[in-house]
C-alpha cells in the first residue's frame, strides 16, 4: 500500500490503512519527540496523542504537503501545549506560594470518604471496561491493571507494538465514549 492510497482509505475510516500509517509514521514521530522530550514515556504519550489527533483530523489534511510533515507539526504543537500547560502550573503554584506568609504541613492521606468514591469509582470503571470487546478488555487490563510495559503486551498477545499501541489507543477512545454516554 502507498501513503497516498492509505490516506484516501483512512479519509473513508479504513481501519487497515490507519494501521498502515501508524506503523510508517511511529518511528518518525516518536523519534522527533524523544528528541524535543528527552523522555521516552512523553515522546510515547506525545506520539499517541498525534496519531489520535490526525486520525481525528485526517479530512483536513492537505495533499500538497507531505504526510510525514504533516505528522510532526501536529506532534510538535502538541509538545508546545504541554509544556506551556506545565509552566501556568508552575507559575500558579508559585504565585499563591509566594503570597502566603507561613505554610502548612496538609495531610493527604485519604479519609473513609475518599476511600469509598475511589472504590465506587473504580467498580464503576470495570463495568464500562466490561462493555468493551474482548480484546480491548485485555489490552487495557493488561496496559493499566497489571502495568505491563507496550513490548511485554506485545510479547504476551503476540503482535507488533505499533498493533498494541493503535489497539491500547481505540480501547481508550471506545472507553470515554462510553464514560461520556452515562
Amino acid at each position: 500500500m502507498e501513503v497516498k492510497d492509505a490516506i484516501v482509505k483512512a479519509k473513508k475510516n479504513d481501519q487497515t490503512a490507519f494501521n498502515f500509517l501508524l506503523d510508517r509514521f511511529w518511528n518518525t514521530v516518536y523519534g522527533f519527540q524523544l528528541k524535543r522530550t528527552e523522555n521516552e514515556n512523553d515522546a510515547e504519550d506525545i506520539t499517541i496523542q498525534t496519531f489520535s489527533k490526525a486520525f481525528d483530523k485526517i479530512h483536513t489534511y492537505n495533499d500538497d504537503y507531505e504526510f510525514k510533515t504533516w505528522l510532526v507539526t501536529i506532534s510538535k504543537n502538541i509538545h508546545i501545549d504541554l509544556v506551556r500547560k506545565q509552566k501556568s502550573t508552575i507559575s500558579s503554584q508559585s504565585n499563591t506560594s509566594e503570597e502566603k506568609e507561613y505554610y502548612s504541613i496538609i495531610d493527604e492521606s485519604p479519609s473513609p470518604e475518599d476511600k469509598l468514591i475511589t472504590e465506587q469509582n473504580l467498580a464503576k470503571l470495570l463495568r464500562d471496561i466490561k462493555k468493551l470487546k474482548p480484546h480491548y478488555q485485555e489490552v487495557i487490563n493488561l496496559r493499566y491493571f497489571q502495568e505491563l510495559s507496550y513490548k511485554e503486551i506485545s510479547e504476551q498477545l503476540g503482535e507488533s507494538m505499533n498493533n498494541v499501541k493503535v489497539k491500547l489507543l481505540r480501547a481508550k477512545k471506545l472507553l470515554a465514549a462510553i464514560i461520556k454516554k452515562e
